[in-house]
């Protein structure tokens, strides 16, 4: 622990107990977005949920409140919109949101593949939403996730990115359907799909190289 630089570990701290939060949540029927957007009190659930991740984690969760003090600060960072909107999420570079039913490794599967929809710092909250109620009722893939706030450094430009994933990228009617109903949701501009092997093999665009698979 000492040899470790105290932001990297709360970073990675925070990241881990949002992740348990998420679950928790679900294991209760409910989405901390729902909860948010909808002004609904869930303090409960995360003094309980950070109850047990303190249990299961101690050094983690020691970690988490010398960065944020109590979990009073936590819930208000919440409230605000961190883990749910692109803008105001510093935590954490992604937001991830998984279909009911799939599960949260299917995205790190060779077999999968994503759509890539970059959007203007300004666009990304209103996009992310129309993606991930999309993704929650079935409509797209397997999973979305977009990127955040936090600076990150893998970053190539200022814009953020959504990804759309479907199980396989070889299931071309499949990919097709996901690509009709990101149009129906208003992306209307040709875009990308990116394969897992690419992305796994450390394959990124540049001049004159193209690594999507499918454009449409």
């Amino acid at each position: 622990m000492t040899d470790v630089d105290p932001e990297a570990l709360a970073d990675v701290a925070y990241g881990i107990f949002e992740y348990s939060l998420n679950r928790g949540l679900r294991m209760r029927g409910k989405y901390l977005y729902t909860l948010v957007e909808g002004g609904i009190d869930f303090k409960e659930d995360l003094s309980v949920i950070f109850k047990d991740f303190s249990l299961e984690y101690p050094q983690l969760a020691e970690v988490i409140l010398k960065r944020f003090f109590d979990i009073d600060t936590i819930y208000g960072m919440l409230c605000n919109g961190e883990g749910v909107v692109p803008s105001k999420t510093t935590q954490m570079y992604w937001i991830v949101q998984d279909a009911p039913g799939s599960a949260p490794e299917a995205i790190e599967d060779e077999n999968a593949g994503k759509w890539l929809i970059f959007q203007e710092p300004g666009q990304a909250d209103a996009a992310w939403k129309k993606v991930r109620d999309a993704t929650v009722t079935l409509e797209l893939g397997i999973s979305a996730k977009v990127s955040t706030s936090k600076p990150n450094p893998e970053s190539r430009d200022n814009r953020k990115v959504i990804y759309v994933y479907s199980k396989d990228w070889a299931d071309e009617a499949d990919v097709m359907r996901v690509r009709e109903k990101l149009r129906e949701l208003g992306f209307i501009e040709r875009i990308g799909y990116k394969r897992n092997i690419e992305t796994f093999a450390g394959e990124y665009a540049k001049k004159g190289k193209r690594v999507t698979y499918y454009s449409a």
